[in-house]
């Protein structure tokens, strides 16, 4: 897995090649995320009101699944985090509760939406001659790919307990027949995605 992002020759988006086992990867990887978010919304009925949906209410409580959990975090961190100092635990708890309410629905919309874009994507790649294909993002579409490449790297990182301080000394160290190597080696390569299509905007 060694292809990276390029800038197009006219500046408006990005391209990479890709063979048809990081195709079946990003794709397979890509379906596993919607999955975990889950379901949009039902559909509104046509003779609702079609302000409500703008007021419907999410869940108060965070997820109980730790990679849930790194995909929508509490707004408002521990009394010791910045600008939380002297503040009851409670209130930022309710503070929380109150944010994720209104806001949860339309961020789980928004990151369905990137791994759909990802998804349909790569559905829409015809192979060329060797078996590689190059996926072309212009658009809105380098944007979407970002952030279902990070929700992504974010639900292995949960997956393999892994957090920003102990990266590199994990990661790097495993032996090879360490079952959590093959996520591990996907991790790095969605990192070298995400870094590379960075790069190119």
């Amino acid at each position: 897995m060694g292809g990276t992002f390029e800038a197009l020759g006219d500046g408006g988006g990005a391209a990479i090649a890709l063979d048809e086992v990081e195709v079946s990867i990003l794709r397979s990887l890509a379906v596993q995320l919607l999955e975990l978010i889950g379901p949009g919304a039902p559909e509104p009925d046509a003779d609702a009101d079609p302000l409500a949906a703008l007021f419907a209410e999410g869940p108060s409580e965070p997820p109980s699944d730790p990679a849930l959990a790194r995909l929508f975090p509490d707004a408002y961190g521990a009394p010791d985090g910045a600008g939380d100092a002297g503040v009851d635990p409670a209130e930022l708890t309710a503070r929380s509760a109150e944010f994720r309410r209104f806001t949860e629905n339309d961020l789980r919309t928004r990151k369905r939406e990137d791994a759909l874009a990802v998804v349909r994507s790569l559905d829409g790649l015809a192979p060329a001659g060797d078996g590689a294909v190059v996926l072309e993002l212009t658009g809105e579409l380098p944007l979407r790919w970002l952030g279902a490449l990070n929700d992504l790297r974010l639900t292995i990182a949960a997956r393999l307990d892994i957090t920003e301080d102990d990266e590199g000394a994990v990661l790097f160290r495993l032996p090879d027949d360490d079952p959590r190597k093959p996520m591990v080696m996907a991790y790095l390569w969605l990192g070298g995605l995400q870094e590379t299509l960075i790069e190119t905007l």
